[in-house]
């Protein structure tokens, strides 16, 4: 990846997380796994991809997420205000 990005941090309840986009294809990678993978419900998938649609950039960032702390539902709240911060 390239050494640009932008890096914003996003925090719900006791979730924390650390979004770095890079530009590229689309990947979402969250720990060192693909996103699907790691919220495997479909409401959290929608939430972390709703600021990517609002700003038509879906395909424009490959982002790499460090998430920490709480349940999956907060942890995905915390991407997408970590995700919006970052564009």
């Amino acid at each position: 990846m390239s050494a640009r990005y932008y890096e914003a941090v996003g925090r719900r309840k006791t979730s924390s997380a650390r979004v770095r986009l890079y530009p590229g294809s689309g990947t979402i990678v969250v720990n060192e796994r693909p996103a699907v993978e790691y919220f495997p419900r479909e409401t959290d998938m929608m939430m972390i991809n709703r600021p990517l649609q609002m700003t038509d950039t879906g395909s424009s960032y490959n982002i790499s997420i460090n998430v920490q702390g709480g349940g999956l539902t907060g942890q995905a709240g915390a991407v997408v205000q970590g995700i919006a911060r970052a564009l």
